[in-house]
């Protein structure tokens, strides 16, 4: 696991220096190692944490003639298939690092290598003859790769702060990925909330040539439910799939565990891992004692079913959390309204003092039908054959009802649940995670309907053409961006952050193309969620696990915003800091405020979005205005980024000027 930064130079800048800094700037990524590789046309730097081959494999790599450079994040689980693969067609080698195997891939097979990676990765190609540079990220987006062109310049990075480290880079707030950001609580693939700085969209490729790219994506998942599939064959299929990928999930050279919430995902991850594994297991978990979402007798039941060497920390909301909060900032590259990143930095803490590496249960949820959301799309469908003016009533009284802290209360899911009933459906898929609604986002902004989200929610709930059944076309926009950019995004900032690796077995790609596969009343049937899987470990796992409902990793947002964070919101989101930015109506910002802290409302999760978004624009600087000629400068970087969105189903590449 590492992390990578690099620079392309037509302008012949000396660069070293500032590769040094981006390399710097994401040290905790990479603490055992750093380096640089600098001619004078491309500078590329290179931290390494070191999980396999540990006395090998530094970075950046060349390859034999010399003539290829790699800078490499992830690892890739099929990579000792693959070396005998290339040792058959000649290739040497000089370690047992996966790294070595994807730089001779590339020098074999080139682009079409890509297809044949299994697992999580992003990569930087160098070719010096050729003067030709090469990105590529992993089908889902478990890596992270950031770009940004500047004239006939590219620049990139694993985090943000790579690229903030030249001081070429603007640091202009992008008003576009704000607005989907408060519409979706993340800001989805290929936008930032950085003005000309995009994210490479997972399962692509692109090039780079003397200021000119080309970008195409080297994998493209279906929806195509197979209807003769029987229950009995998907669940050998299945059963098949999570044993073979946990066991390659396994493979280091350093101490190793699994993360433990209690429920249906991780603990079916920890029993094909004690399965596999001819050692003791390590599992580690989070408690929130007293609290509503407190799972700890749920994740003691299973660590003692499969005598696990257990560790679990408790979160009370102290002064430790308060620090937490502040150190988030610094090391979540753009803003989070995801409170649940706060203890997945608490557990990848916990973790780093016992372990290198974690298993996690991440992924399942979005491939088979996981979230509550999935069925309040479907009683809304039946809500809304109501007449409007009655649900309008409804909701009217339920508002009276008194406001709950805890975090996902009946009052709380009535009122969404009618609130959303009122939206269009393509909305309220969304609005069911808190967000904020397009009525909302107008009061929030001085200048209104002049910000909004556009035809969001259409494009990301359309169906691409693959996706079969309504059900199956959330599950698709869930998986290409509310996994890709909510939850392995916090996942991928929070471990790294303490130089932890994180392995998610369930995103192993055949069992993602399988799951497109299932028909959708094998995912959720009536009211049970992840049907297929909860019937595969139901004689495994206890009662208590597989009965259990529904849990997200968060925090109890509602209650610590009136209490141990009351004064940071305050501070935060006081009504001259809000005005002062220039971005928000103070008022409606001040009323939210208010309203949460009386108790009238529960704004928790707008609240905490808000909050990390100005947090964060003080910590980088992040100006609200662009120039003029800046946004000129930015506009071809900006089509170019959309064009290479992961909804394109064309496989041929699209040429594009830069600057």
């Amino acid at each position: 696991m590492c992390g990578f930064a690099g620079f392309t130079n037509l302008r012949g800048r000396n660069v070293e220096t500032i590769a040094r800094a981006a390399a710097e700037a994401i040290n905790h990524r990479g603490p055992d190692e750093q380096d640089v590789f600098v001619t004078p046309t491309v500078a590329l730097a290179a931290v390494r944490l070191k999980i396999q081959d540990l006395e090998h494999g530094r970075q950046p790599m060349r390859s034999d003639d010399g003539r290829t450079v790699i800078v490499f994040n992830g690892e890739v689980y099929n990579h000792r298939e693959l070396r005998r693969e290339l040792e058959a067609l000649g290739h040497v080698f000089h370690s047992d690092c996966d790294t070595e195997v994807v730089l001779k891939a590339f020098v074999e097979w080139d682009v079409r290598s890509f297809e044949r990676l299994r697992g999580m990765f992003a990569a930087a190609f160098w070719n010096e003859r050729d003067r030709r540079l090469v990105l590529t990220r992993d089908r889902v987006g478990i890596k992270p790769l950031y770009y940004t062109a500047v004239g006939d310049d590219l620049f990139f990075g694993s985090e943000l702060k790579t690229l903030f480290a030249h001081p070429d880079v603007e640091r202009t707030l992008d008003r576009t990925g704000l607005s989907h950001y408060l519409s979706l609580n993340y800001v989805p693939t290929p936008f930032t909330l950085v003005e000309g700085i995009r994210k490479l969209s997972p399962g692509h490729w692109m090039e780079w040539r003397s200021g000119k790219i080309e970008t195409a994506p080297y994998w493209t998942l279906n929806f195509a439910p197979d209807a003769s599939m029987t229950v009995a064959d998907a669940e050998r299929e299945l059963d098949r799939l999570l044993g073979a990928s946990v066991r390659e999930h396994l493979l280091s050279d350093v101490p190793l565990g699994v993360w433990l919430s209690g429920g249906l995902d991780s603990s079916t991850i920890l029993h094909y891992a004690a399965e596999a594994s001819p050692t003791r297991l390590k599992t580690f978990s989070v408690s929130f004692s007293g609290q509503t979402c407190d799972e700890t007798g749920y994740f003691r039941e299973v660590a003692r079913k499969y005598d696990t060497e257990h560790f679990e920390l408790d979160l009370r909301g102290d002064h430790e959390v308060v620090d937490a909060v502040s150190g988030l900032t610094h090391y979540s590259d753009e803003p989070s309204a995801d409170a649940g990143a706060l203890p997945v930095w608490f557990l990848s803490r916990l973790t780093r003092q016992h372990a290198t590496v974690a298993l996690t249960g991440d992924g399942a949820d979005e491939l088979f039908g996981g979230y509550l959301t999935y069925v309040a799309d479907g009683y809304a469908r039946h809500l809304r054959r109501i007449p409007r003016p009655l649900r309008r009533a409804a909701l009217a009284l339920a508002r009276q009802l008194p406001v709950s802290d805890a975090k996902i209360s009946f009052e709380y899911k009535l009122k969404r649940m009618l609130a959303g009933s009122l939206l269009p459906p393509e909305e309220s898929h969304f609005f069911w995670n808190g967000t904020f609604t397009g009525r909302e986002k107008a009061r929030l902004f001085p200048d209104g309907p002049a910000v909004t989200t556009g035809d969001l929610y259409g494009r990301l709930s359309a169906d691409p053409g693959t996706a079969a059944g309504y059900r199956n076309r959330y599950l698709y926009v869930d998986q290409h961006y509310y996994l890709t950019d909510d939850i392995l995004y916090k996942c991928d900032r929070m471990s790294m952050a303490h130089s932890v690796e994180v392995r998610p077995p369930f995103l192993d790609h055949r069992i993602i193309e399988f799951a497109a596969r299932l028909p959708e009343n094998f995912k959720i049937r009536g009211g049970s969620l992840k049907w297929l899987l909860r019937r595969l470990m139901e004689k495994r796992l206890p009662q208590s696990v597989l009965k259990r409902r529904k849990e997200g990793f968060d925090i109890p947002a509602h209650q610590w915003f009136r209490g141990p964070l009351k004064a940071m919101l305050r501070d935060t989101l006081s009504e001259r800091a809000v005005a002062e930015s220039g971005l928000f109506n103070p008022t409606a910002v001040r009323r939210m405020v208010d309203d949460h802290l009386e108790r009238r409302a529960n704004c928790g999760y707008h609240l905490w979005g808000l909050m990390t978004l100005f947090q964060w624009m003080e910590r980088w600087n992040i100006r609200i205005e662009a120039p003029p000629e800046t946004v000129t400068q930015r506009a071809a970087a900006l089509s170019l980024s959309c064009s290479a969105s992961p909804q394109s189903s064309t496989s041929a590449p699209v040429s594009v000027p830069l600057g």
